[in-house]
């Protein structure tokens, strides 16, 4: 698999992940063969060092570090909440037209993986916010209602607790489709029916960092994930279309809080 590299310089690279693919080798899938990380190093040649996570079903950029001290520099700008992140996401119903999600999550522990972690941590504060781009009705009964409503989100974690924007989105009762976890099950199997849709619809779709060495911005964008454009499309936005509206200022420049 040749992934797509969206950005390369003597320090770090940039790769478009696909869905499905774990950024490294995880006790949680001990049969998986392959892994963001070390598809990257054999493609570009040599040792590469991550510096954020991106979970498994979530599409987008993803950034390496090249040494381990500028994976050091890289992760102090992610700790310290200094990263830039803006995703898209197609929720279920009609969401608000912005806003700001405030609500504490307690860290969600998995019982391989984290087994020796402390259980009994206290919830941490997250924030997220979100900017309603466009709104879909469809002539279809899936719940108690004659139809079924998505919008298309973007949103922008300001702290990166696990599963964030999952779970803030679930919260305020719109989930994000395709979720298996806080999500709608009647609507993920009428997508997965009426539209051939699997997966989760989040994409990370930019990201900004001030860079280690040259302490210049940059900004790396990739395109929204193949399974999100389809099911779009079959809605009726086009991809020119798609793109025009996904091309805003940062949301915090425009979002009203709650």
């Amino acid at each position: 698999m040749n992934l797509n590299i969206i950005y390369q310089d003597d320090y770090l690279v940039a790769i478009d992940k696909p869905a499905g693919l774990l950024v490294h080798r995880s006790m949680l899938d001990k049969h998986e063969t392959q892994f963001a990380l070390q598809l990257v190093r054999d493609q570009i040649n040599q040792h590469v060092f991550p510096v954020h996570r991106l979970d498994r079903p979530t599409s987008g950029v993803l950034v390496f570090a090249l040494s381990p001290e500028i994976a050091r520099l890289l992760g102090e700008q992610f700790s310290t909440q200094q990263v830039f992140k803006r995703y898209l996401a197609i929720v279920r119903g009609h969401a608000p037209l912005a806003g700001e999600i405030d609500y504490a999550l307690k860290e969600q522990l998995d019982k391989i993986a984290d087994k020796k972690a402390k259980q009994d941590k206290e919830a941490q504060s997250a924030q997220t916010l979100y900017t309603r781009l466009q709104t879909f009705e469809l002539p279809f009964a899936v719940s108690r209602y004659p139809s079924a409503r998505y919008s298309l989100m973007g949103l922008e974690p300001k702290t990166g607790r696990k599963h964030q924007l999952r779970r803030h989105l679930g919260h305020i009762n719109h989930p994000i489709v395709g979720d298996t976890t806080h999500g709608d099950g009647k609507h993920n199997q009428f997508l997965k029916q009426q539209y051939q849709f699997s997966g989760l619809a989040l994409t990370c779709q930019s990201m900004e960092i001030l860079h280690p060495v040259t302490y210049k911005k940059v900004l790396f964008n990739c395109e929204p994930a193949a399974h999100i454009t389809e099911l779009l499309a079959h809605w009726g936005l086009a991809h020119d279309d798609l793109k025009k509206i996904t091309s805003h200022s940062k949301i915090e420049d425009t979002a009203v809080n709650e």
